[in-house]
């Protein structure tokens, strides 16, 4: 069972790597094209001070389609799955703050830009689902970075091949 598994575990973390890259292309994309909606979508969470509000909004599209780049082509593919996770784990814990102070805001996760809803609970719901899956695809790259057709792997920046157990 293992060894099935070391044989496509290279095949696994290609498709979590575009996976994840599909996901940050599709997040970042919208939020680039309107970053003064991004800017009231972070605003509208009221977690950062104002100075920092506009910085953070005009990033962070950039930040997301940055490593989308990044795991599209494979390169520095663990670093890249360890921002991932981080960027997940802030996401979770803006969601919930807004959820848990009783915020009835859209997420702003995919270029919306934080606007209000009557019954924001199954969103929420539905937000920290999702980035919780999220997250543990980053996770499972972050631990299984070596896959196929990446750049990573033509500059020799991953690891080694296994090698094969003795029968």
């Amino acid at each position: 069972m293992i060894r099935h598994l070391e044989r496509w575990q290279p095949w696994l973390s290609t498709a979590a790597r575009l996976f994840l890259a599909g996901v940050f292309l599709w997040a970042g994309w919208p939020k680039l094209l309107d970053s003064a909606g991004t800017v009231r979508s972070v605003r509208a969470f009221r977690l950062l001070p104002e100075a920092l509000v506009p910085a953070f909004g005009y990033a962070l599209p950039v930040v997301e389609l940055a490593l989308a780049v990044l795991l599209l082509a494979g390169l520095f593919t663990r670093v890249a799955a360890l921002v991932t996770a981080g960027l997940m784990v802030m996401f979770l814990f803006g969601i919930t703050m807004a959820w848990s102070r009783g915020m009835s805001i859209e997420c702003g996760c995919f270029g919306n830009a934080g606007t209000l809803v009557t019954d924001p609970v199954p969103g929420y719901v539905r937000d920290i689902l999702r980035d919780l899956g999220f997250l543990v695809v980053a996770l499972a790259l972050a631990r299984w970075p070596r896959g196929r057709l990446s750049a990573d792997r033509y500059l020799g920046l991953s690891a080694a091949e296994p090698v094969p157990a003795a029968r």
